[in-house]
């Protein structure tokens, strides 16, 4: 039975629509038209429901019936691979959303081996916020994302990757005092931060909301990069994960500033959608969890 029927049999069935099951499996409506129609030929039954316009696919009664059986099939199909180490055996494009901070760190280093271990695959890979990836995993337009996790749905697998903590820094031009500061203190300059709708920036509005006496004025920013550069020029005080400032802190371009109050540590997983089944994303996934591990451990070194 041909592999490739089946496995678009499940994403339109999941999708409900034939173009954006065949835009995820990278082809053209009429192939996925054809290979339906060829697997009902086979199968000698109707799978769905065509009413037309924009209505979404539904699947018949039959349909449901052997949607279970097909997944199982898909999903043992991938695991005799797995067993075999047929890794190579990969092709297709895996859609990869990552968050700045993993750019910034062990990115190389799993793209590597997910070349190394799948050859035949191709990337297409998106930097965003968190709230935007999170959304791509969730509509399926991403098979996987590197992000400040876990996405609380059903559905997705959440693997943890590692672990950020995070620090204030400014340049040593704006002469802070070496002592314990408060965050009133720290207010007097515009804060340089994640951006709206990440998790670091909600903290620390809130935090800075709280004091007492004028607003605190934030430049936020989606690149990381961006908030370190401000911060060496001296435009504001910023907080930065550790491991981004340590090259900075050892020139004296940036120092870490002592403050009564610190952002919470952020926490990154390894998010896909495992409905359908989604083999790309879950050996992918393992690779990332590898070099995640191994980062951190030369860190700790």
């Amino acid at each position: 039975m041909n592999y490739k029927r089946l496995e678009t049999f499940v994403w339109v069935a999941s999708l409900g629509n034939f173009r954006k099951a065949a835009e995820r499996l990278h082809t053209t409506q009429p192939a996925i038209s054809a290979r339906i129609s060829g697997l009902e030929a086979e199968l000698g039954v109707k799978l769905f429901e065509r009413e037309g316009g924009s209505s979404p696919i539904m699947l018949t009664s039959k349909g449901k019936e052997l949607l279970p059986y097909v997944e199982k099939i898909l999903y043992q199909t991938e695991q005799l691979r797995k067993r075999a180490g047929l890794s190579t055996a990969y092709s297709g494009v895996l859609r990869l959303g990552v968050s700045e901070t993993i750019v910034n760190t062990w990115l190389p280093d799993f793209l590597s081996r997910l070349n190394k271990d799948m050859p035949n695959l191709d990337v297409e890979m998106t930097v965003d916020i968190t709230a935007n990836l999170s959304n791509g995993i969730k509509d399926r337009s991403l098979d996987l994302g590197l992000l400040m996790g876990p996405i609380s749905e059903p559905n997705i697998v959440n693997r943890e990757l590692c672990t950020f903590s995070l620090s204030w820094v400014a340049s040593p031009n704006l002469n802070l005092p070496d002592r314990l500061l408060y965050l009133e203190e720290l207010a007097k300059w515009p804060i340089i931060t994640y951006a709206r709708a990440t998790k670091p920036y909600v903290e620390i509005n809130q935090k800075f909301r709280e004091l007492d006496g004028p607003p605190a004025h934030f430049f936020a920013s989606t690149s990381l990069a961006a908030c370190r550069s401000l911060a060496i020029d001296a435009v504001g005080i910023s907080t930065l994960p550790n491991i981004m400032i340590t090259k900075e802190l050892e020139a004296g371009s940036l120092r870490k500033i002592r403050a009564v109050w610190t952002p919470s540590d952020l926490t990154f997983t390894a998010s896909y959608s495992d409905e359908p089944f989604n083999p790309l994303a879950e050996v992918a996934t393992d690779l990332a969890v590898i070099a995640a591990q191994e980062y951190s451990k030369k860190q700790a070194q």
